[in-house]
Order: C-alpha cells, then structure tokens, then sequence
C-alpha cells in the first residue's frame, strides 16, 4: 500500500478510532486526536465564476496545495488570495495530476461541462474524493462511468447542486416522499434561463470576420482585420487555449464567444439551459417522484444549427409507471417567459408565478416552488404532514454546507453521506436530464421570426442499455453522438 493510499485510509478511519479510545481506551487518544486534526489536501479545478466559491469553501475545510485554470489572470487572482498562496499553479489538469496525483485527498472540479467528465474520472482513478459541479457530465455515458468508477473505487463524491443541502429541500422530499399528494399525475419544470447567448449562427472566425469586413468596407477592412488579430493575441496571452479545449474537437479561438461565461451556449462545450438549471430544480422532483429512466423525449425549440443550442425549447419526458406511481410525464420549458399554460397554475390557485419554478401533480393537490433550489415551497390542496428528515449541518449557506457534507463523508469513510452522490443521485439524476438534449438536438426547425417551431422527433430511449432503440428510423443526424463522447488524444474516457 502507498503511502498516499495509507494517508487517506487513515483520515478516513478517523471517526471509528476516536469510538475506540473512548469504548476501549485502548487506542492512544494522541494519535486518534492527530489523525481528526490532520487537513485533508485539495486541489482545485476550475477557479473563476462558480470554481471561485468552490474553491473558496474548500478552502475552509481543506488545505489547498494546488489549483488549475487555463485562465492565467483569474489563476494569478486567486493564487493571490489568502489561502492559495502556498498552493502551485497549473493551467493544464494533467500537468498538476501528474505532479500532485498522490498527494492530494479531495478535488473540486468546476469547469465549464466538458471537462467534468474527465478531470473527475482521472481523480477518481488515483483515489481522490471530488465535488463536481453541475451538470455533473455533458453527455449520458459519462455520467453513468462516473457512478460506475465512484461504486468502483469507493471515493466519496458530491456534485454541486447546491440545494441540496437545503433543509427546505430535504423536507420537501420528505412530504412527497409521504405519498401527501395520492397518486402522481404530473410534473413541470421552468427556467428563465438562458442568461448568455445562444442561437444559430454566431460561430465567428477570422476568416468570416474578414469576408464580412470587405463586404461592409472594403476600404477599411485591413485596418479592422489587423486591428481584430491584435485583440486576439492579446487574448491568447491570456487563456491556455489547448487546455480550456481539452477534450473536445479544436475550434478557433474568439474572444468572448466561448470563455468564461459563453460555453454553455455551444454544444460541443456545453448543456444549454437544461443542462445548467434542471439539475438544480430537479433536486426535489428526482428524489421523491422517481424520475429515473425515462421511455422518450420530445421537444420543441426556435432553432439551432447543431453548433450553438437554440434560445429556447419545450421538452416532454415521459417516465414509465413504477411500484410507486402511475407512469407520468415532466415538462420543461426554458427561456424567460416561456412557462406552462397559465391553466396548468390556475387549477391550484397560482396566480402569480415565478420566473422559474416547479410544479408537481397529485390528484389530492400540488407541490409548488418558487425557488431554483426550493429554498420555498408551498402545498396546495393539502396540508403538510408528519414526515422526518436529515438536517443539514450548518457551516454557513447551502453552498458551504453542501461542501462540507463531503469533507464530513470522507472523514467519516462514508460515501452516502453526501446527498448528492455520483451512485444513487448526482449520475442518475444527470442522465435523466441530459436525454432531453438528445430531443432538443432533434428539434432544430424553429418557426418563424425566432418563434418556437414543431414537435421534433420523438427519440424513445432504453435507459438500462444507453440505447436510442428507434435511432434507424430517426431522420435527424448524429442523435447518438451525443450519448458518448469521444475524447481527443490525450485524455482518457474508458
């Protein structure tokens, strides 16, 4: 055995020594009280926007010795920062890997979604605990080889859906969970995301840009061209281009048009809006309507051009009947203003509702939340009842808490102390969601003047298998491609 591979047997065997010493008195209480204040080490993936809160909640449980982002300014920021001064920087994941592989106890990995897959896989294989962010993957198959590596390996894992680790949360689950609604007839999930730009047609080259610019002015053109090129170098001195790339097929760097915030616009890099959100709102409904494996998926969307998502879809799941409820259906719809018929809220009673939200169908009333995370909820048509549940422990916001559930799980040795672990949840959960992407893909016909076109094709789906079972009479192109990735040279998937 390693001597890494000792050090975290040993933190993880904390709690059941420390039992010892006062059971038995048998074990000397000094080294059981080293062994509860040894730090856990950390490396952070992913530093900037979301990655800058991670890392920061890590940091106050862990000790940071290294972090990674292919953006140099924001590494220098926040290599600046108290508690990242004594951790090296790197802006490729493999190079710290292959420096810090065995040194370090738990991961945070928040970059932009294709490169969850594999950063987390890569950690996980040296034995490393991670918190990933949502989506947990971009595509299906790598959200069920992450469960499958996790369940292998033993790790514990969290993905960062941060609500979670709400109670509010918890004890929605809890009540529905109950049965408070009777049988199940319906579920609706709707986002005012997209909050960045997406839509066909906005993939920008130099070559594009000059065509364009000799079009506009002929007379002006070079000076904009050359002008554009310097803006690009300056850029580039910038961000690490190949690694922010990483796994995906090499395209032109643009300033602005994928990094930081844009990615999730692009379907080589990103989820679109389902991606991002549903894995927050679906906490609730995943958990406490089994809405595992579904048969089909159907949407409707304004149009894309299997470059960039469109700026708004429907999609319809339809989910097979279970020992626990009938078979029912879950709608999402995305896009500011984009929500169910107003009828669908008026049968409860709901007037007013919120830009983005969920609603749950029982035959004795409704679940209705106004919140990205329940952090509210109401009960219509019922009342609540008498339904335990799990508090979370308190270090601070829901964000903070859901971080330290995992340093507490790997302390503790316990996978399953994480809510939102990568086996019974965050893969399930992430795999349900990401199907909708495959009906999305199929619906790329928008109407007219950006309005919302026809139903695409229906894309009915073998769960256990990963399976599109109609796929030969599928018209559209490439349905499967976005099952499973293929990863470029360099980085290893299987």
């Amino acid at each position: 055995m390693g001597r890494q591979s000792t050090r975290r047997t040993f933190i993880q065997n904390t709690s059941a020594i420390g039992a010892a010493a006062f059971v038995g008195g048998s074990v000397n209480l000094q080294a059981a009280e080293r062994s509860a204040n040894e730090q856990l080490n950390v490396v952070n993936f992913g530093v900037g926007g979301k990655g800058g809160s991670d890392s920061n909640n890590a940091a106050k449980f862990g000790n940071v010795i290294a972090i990674c982002d292919v953006d140099r300014g924001t590494l220098e920021s926040k290599g600046n920062a108290q508690g990242f001064k004594e951790a090296e920087r790197f802006t490729d994941y493999r190079e710290l890997l292959a420096k810090y592989g065995k040194k370090f106890d738990i991961a945070t990995i928040s970059t932009p979604d294709h490169m969850h897959g594999p950063i987390t896989l890569a950690c996980m294989r040296l034995g490393a605990s991670c918190y990933t962010q949502k989506p947990l993957t971009r595509t299906i198959y790598e959200a069920r080889l992450l469960a499958k590596v996790a369940a292998e390996t033993g790790v514990c894992t969290q993905m960062g859906n941060q609500g979670t680790a709400l109670d509010s949360s918890r004890e929605a689950i809890a009540q529905l969970k109950s049965g408070v609604l009777g049988p199940l007839k319906e579920v609706y999930a709707w986002s005012n995301r997209p909050v960045w730009a997406q839509g066909p047609g906005r993939r920008m080259t130099m070559e594009r840009f000059a065509k364009e610019a000799k079009e506009a002015d002929a007379a002006t053109a070079d000076m904009l061209i050359e002008k554009k090129k310097e803006e690009i170098a300056k850029a580039m001195e910038r961000v690490d281009w190949k690694s922010w790339i990483g796994v995906a097929p090499t395209r032109e760097f643009w300033p602005g048009l994928y990094h930081t915030f844009q990615f999730r616009g692009w379907w080589d890099f990103g989820t679109g809006a389902l991606g991002d959100m549903a894995c927050h709102q679906l906490t609730v409904p995943f958990a406490s309507c089994g809405l595992r494996d579904p048969i089909s998926v159907q949407a409707k969307s304004t149009g894309h051009d299997f470059d960039s998502f469109p700026a708004s879809a429907v999609i319809k799941f339809e989910f097979p009947e279970t020992a626990e409820r009938p078979a029912i259906p879950f709608w999402w719809y995305d896009r500011k203003g984009n929500k169910p018929p107003m009828e669908v809220f008026a049968k409860h009673g709901i007037t007013d509702v919120a830009s983005s939200g969920v609603l749950i169908v029982g035959e004795k009333g409704a679940f209705y939340s106004s919140d990205d995370y329940c952090g509210r909820y109401e009960l219509k048509g019922v009342e609540k009842v008498k339904a335990d549940f799990e508090k979370a422990e308190n270090k601070g916001d829901n964000d903070t808490n859901n971080m330290y559930e995992l340093f507490r799980a790997v302390r503790a040795g316990d996978p399953k102390i994480c809510k939102s672990n990568f086996v019974d949840r965050a893969g399930p959960l992430t795999e349900t969601i990401l199907l909708g992407n495959l009906a999305v893909w199929a619906a790329a016909t928008g109407g007219k003047d950006g309005e919302m076109g026809d139903w695409g094709e229906k894309v009915e789906w073998d769960a256990k298998n990963l399976v599109v079972t109609n796929l030969a009479s599928l018209k559209t192109p490439k349905v499967a491609d976005l099952i499973k990735p293929v990863y470029a040279e360099g980085h290893r998937l299987d």
